[in-house]
């Protein structure tokens, strides 16, 4: 790779650490294989994944690096074979399997998009992850369509403030919880059609009056544990609940008799062991369903704070504190 470097700073904690620990350690410049591009990266976004995975939490899929880090936004430097030549020097975000939090890193060339003027390079790399997630697991293991309410929880975490943004964009009426009425106000703000503090109200009855009694089409849930019964309760008949995470409980008693009686449809996944044939089709859907919006301007992400590289380690405390909105990113700048 003619005029790159050899070697990196990179945060890649060798074993399990505490946020603090974190620092830029040298590694080699990676090198993209058939099909991959590498990317001078300018800023990589922070994602819960990142934190249980340096926690030693969050088994890696066979093959990602372990460098930290889930999305990035640069421009392409090197391109492996059969990578059209038209890229070379293209800005894009990109999703990644990880090695996000570096210099350089390498990404499949069909999980990359073009990063418009619209978008600054910390804003880009703000949107791969919860855009993929949120794209995924509302609008097609949920069904969610113009008219639906849908219920979010976390609604001021970067998958929260995605879904809020989408789902202005696509006609959802969203409803989200939060922990504190500070962030209830913002999630409104954001455009959510309602917001439930969820440390002072019953959720379950507030989607109930908000819903007349009807329910929601459909929950996208990153809680798990005992939220999930809650969650069925609140669905309309024929509703969908989608898991994306366990943050209360990998496990949960669930009354069978009312999903076969209201036809209840229980789902869920993750991104990250997915191959890079499924995430390259939901990147082209990206780019012809929701990119025209990125372009004009009409969807953001919203960024809590931005960091340094070498302070990857406070980003991560923030992320762990839990009075963020919407993303924390790194930037290489």
């Amino acid at each position: 790779m003619t005029g790159l470097p050899a070697t990196m700073l990179a945060i890649d904690p060798a074993t399990p650490c505490e946020a603090a620990a974190l620092a830029p350690v040298e590694r080699p410049v990676p090198h993209p294989q058939a099909g991959e591009v590498l990317i001078r990266v300018a800023a990589a976004g922070v994602n819960r994944p990142d934190v249980l995975q340096r926690k030693g939490l969050y088994p890696m899929p066979p093959g990602a690096p372990s460098i930290l880090g889930l999305e990035a936004a640069g421009e392409i430097v090197a391109l492996g074979d059969g990578v059209e030549a038209a890229l070379l020097g293209q800005p894009v975000c990109a999703l990644l399997s990880g090695g996000g939090y570096a210099e350089y890193a390498v990404a499949p060339a069909g999980q990359c998009l073009t990063v418009p003027s619209a978008l600054t390079m910390i804003e880009a790399a703000a949107i791969p992850e919860t855009l993929f997630t949120v794209w995924t697991n509302l609008f097609e293991r949920a069904y969610a369509v113009e008219g639906d309410a849908v219920l979010v929880h976390g609604g001021t975490s970067g998958i929260g403030t995605m879904a809020i943004a989408l789902g202005r964009l696509f006609g959802l009426e969203v409803i989200v919880t939060a922990g504190s009425d500070a962030k209830c106000e913002a999630a409104r703000a954001l455009g959510a059609a309602h917001a439930i503090n969820y440390r002072a109200e019953d959720f379950v009855e507030r989607v109930r009056a908000i819903t007349q009694g009807r329910g929601v089409a459909a929950v996208l849930d990153m809680v798990g544990g005992d939220y999930v019964a809650r969650n069925l309760q609140c669905l309309a008949d024929d509703g969908r609940h989608v898991s994306i995470a366990v943050q209360g409980g990998m496990m949960a008693t669930i009354p069978l008799f009312e999903v076969m009686r209201r036809r209840l449809t229980l789902t869920g996944s993750t991104l990250r062991p997915r191959d890079a044939a499924f995430k390259a089709l939901v990147a082209d859907e990206l780019a012809h369903n929701v990119w025209p919006h990125v372009e004009a301007g009409r969807l953001k992400p919203v960024i809590d704070t931005v960091f340094p590289l070498a302070e990857a380690g406070a980003a991560h405390a923030r992320m762990e504190a839990g009075e963020h909105v919407g993303k924390i990113v790194l930037s290489l700048g």
